[in-house]
């Protein structure tokens, strides 16, 4: 019985170790492990870490513009140093390689072809191209900018200054690059804005299909023919192909409304920016353009002796004054590969061009501006006996009519080429200052004149809070210091920094707002016979810019718990915005399948602003944004 006992425990005992063993060797030595380290061994197959197998590896360092900066200061102050154009070329260097622009030699053997003597570079584009090692991630790239000088007695000798260096660092398998410039960084990519000169360049590697994207990028991230043209084709079909999404970090496939985006809130959408991506327009760095056009001169009998002309000089104290606050402003007075019915033109003579809503400016509106070009430029033209910002289409306020007949230049003392270049100058950062908000009817110093013009006063002002505004508002807003022969008054070439302080004086930058050359603003000049109207007159009604959008719905709660990362998401310089992030009603809206739209507009009241569009996206479980993954 014992023994039998004893058989019948050792029975009990093996069962339950069999089980035991069972249970630990199912659930410890099964396919599990297999299958994750499976997994992870086809992950890693799927990386092609090959940099260029269909070509030999090479960089390109494209120049495509380099403007000197001192030219504005030397028109507003004396003497004859304005005349003395600068004298530079550029070096590039990769890996220790090094390219001399100065070294360029003709078919002939003439050398210094790379070697400029202008103030601005302008459709002077140059290159240098290097031999890269195969199979190299990364490459080390300056460029260097050098100024000549005459030294020595007589000036017999050429001194070599170097003046600018930029040090970059490319990534052939992203095609991007980091360092002193990158992407969404403050001067804009492929932009160095520094104290002497500003640089606009491009990197670029070899490539197969000549898209500009990589073979690594293509296959690993893209998902995309590396043998295949992206340029030109655009399969999320939201009208922007692969190339320039990827460049600009967006997602090649997932539908954008870049008819709509604007995140450097510009006025100019993405889909112009694309338009206009020869001609540097960046989605990420404020843009504004201008084109001017100039008349014939009257003849003998209108006492008008030469054809009224805009002229680089002026152009270069615009480009520079916008510059100095983080705003490119690009002038097109006859680009070499400007369109037809572009910049330059002279237009037919006229003795006198009406304001408002007259049959003279809009002539020259509608049949010597491109269509094409409304809603991304602002017009100019350069005319006789007409100072002035008019509605164009609509009433968007974009189009400049200044005076440059003879009488007025010597009424105002012009009597040198000098100051006659710098007072068309003045007159045209005036209008371009209307463009960007700045209107009497929202701060009352704006187009003030001293009493001795015959101008009626505002109404709500006395006289001495006129008489205030007319002094201690020192901007080219005022019409005190627009003109005349005091230095103050000569040297006013900029809106006010608001030194003088509150209430006869603000600080104009603060409340710029670049689209509102396309806005319509919220009140009309009527042109009314026989009464002396003025802009103080006009009727102002009160429009609060909302936004009223089919399909989505402002959500209070995600903007509130995002607050800190929606700045992440503009591009307007020094200044806050207030932020709404709405989202989807409905699974897709116009074929777009992002999850939530972020607008922004920016604090400048009382310059009338609206909400612009400047970001499309997803959220997550948690309601936080998921922010753009831009990779190096």
């Amino acid at each position: 019985m014992n023994m039998k006992s004893n058989e019948f425990k050792l029975l009990v005992i093996g069962a339950v170790a069999i089980l035991v063993f069972s249970f630990v060797y199912f659930f410890v030595f099964t396919e599990k492990p297999v299958e994750k380290k499976e997994e992870k061994i086809e992950e890693e197959v799927l990386i092609d870490d090959r940099i260029s197998p269909y070509t030999n590896q090479g960089l390109v360092v494209q120049i495509k513009r380099i403007r000197n900066r001192g030219l504005l200061d030397k028109m507003i102050t004396f003497g004859l140093n304005w005349k003395k154009k600068p004298t530079f070329y550029w070096v590039s260097t990769v890996d220790g390689k090094t390219h001399d622009s100065s070294n360029i030699a003709s078919a002939g053997g003439e050398e210094g072809n790379g070697v400029f003597n202008t103030w601005d570079s302008f459709g002077e584009d140059s290159k240098a191209n290097f031999y890269v090692e195969d199979e190299k991630e990364t490459s080390q790239v300056t460029i260097s900018i050098f100024e000549q000088e005459k030294v020595g007695l007589f000036g017999r000798r050429t001194q070599s200054i170097e003046v600018e260096t930029i040090d970059l660092i490319y990534n052939f398998k992203t095609g991007r690059w980091t360092g002193d410039d990158s992407l969404k960084d403050d001067d804009g990519y492929g932009h160095v804005r520094r104290e002497t000169y500003e640089i606009w360049f491009e990197l670029y590697q070899s490539d197969s299909d000549h898209d500009k994207i990589p073979y690594w990028t293509e296959v690993n991230v893209l998902g995309t023919d590396p043998l295949v043209d992206d340029s030109k084709l655009d399969p999320d079909e939201d009208g922007i192909p692969t190339a320039w999404e990827w460049k600009w970090g967006y997602d090649p496939h997932s539908y954008d409304d870049h008819i709509n985006l604007d995140p450097d809130i510009d006025g100019i959408e993405n889909s112009e920016e694309y338009k206009m991506r020869k001609y540097y327009a960046a989605p990420f760095q404020q843009d504004m353009y201008l084109e001017i056009d100039g008349m014939h001169k009257g003849g003998l009998l209108e006492c008008d002796f030469r054809d009224h002309v805009s002229y680089e000089e002026t152009h270069q104290m615009l480009i520079e004054r916008f510059a100095q606050h983080g705003i490119n402003l690009y002038i097109d007075y006859g680009w070499p590969d400007g369109p037809i019915n572009g910049g330059g033109e002279l237009l037919e003579y006229m003795k006198v061009n009406d304001d408002t809503v007259g049959h003279h400016h809009n002539k020259f509106y509608q049949h010597h501006f491109s269509d094409d070009r409304k809603g991304i430029f602002r017009y100019c033209s350069i005319v006789v006996n007409a100072g002035f910002i008019s509605p164009g289409d609509f009433n968007y306020y974009d189009h400049i009519m200044i005076d440059s007949g003879s009488k007025l230049m010597m009424k105002r003392l012009a009597f040198t080429e000098k100051y006659r270049k710098v007072l068309l100058a003045k007159g045209i950062l005036h209008e371009l200052g209307h463009s960007i908000g700045f209107m009497p009817c929202n701060f009352y110093g704006v187009d003030i004149q001293d009493g001795k013009q015959d101008v009626k006063w505002p109404t709500q002002l006395t006289k001495e809070e006129y008489d205030s505004y007319g002094e201690q508002y020192y901007s080219i807003m005022n019409y005190n210091y627009i003109f005349g022969p005091t230095k103050k008054q000569i040297r006013c070439f900029d809106y006010s920094d608001g030194s003088n302080g509150a209430p006869y004086d603000r600080n104009d930058w603060d409340y710029v707002y670049v689209p509102a050359f396309q806005t319509d603003q919220p009140g009309y000049e009527e042109a009314i016979p026989d009464i002396d109207e003025t802009f103080e007159d006009v009727e102002i009604e009160e429009i609060d810019g909302d936004l009223f959008l089919k399909g989505w719905i402002y959500n209070e709660t995600v903007t509130r718990l995002n607050e800190e990362k929606l700045p992440q998401l503009s591009f307007v310089p020094h200044v806050d915005c207030e932020y709404r992030v709405y989202v989807k009603q409905k699974e897709t809206v116009n074929g777009n399948t992002n999850r939530i739209r972020v607008y922004a507009r920016p604090n400048v009241a009382p310059t009338f602003a609206e909400f612009i569009l400047i970001f499309e996206g997803k959220i997550n479980k948690d309601l936080s944004i998921q922010l753009p993954d831009v990779t190096d």
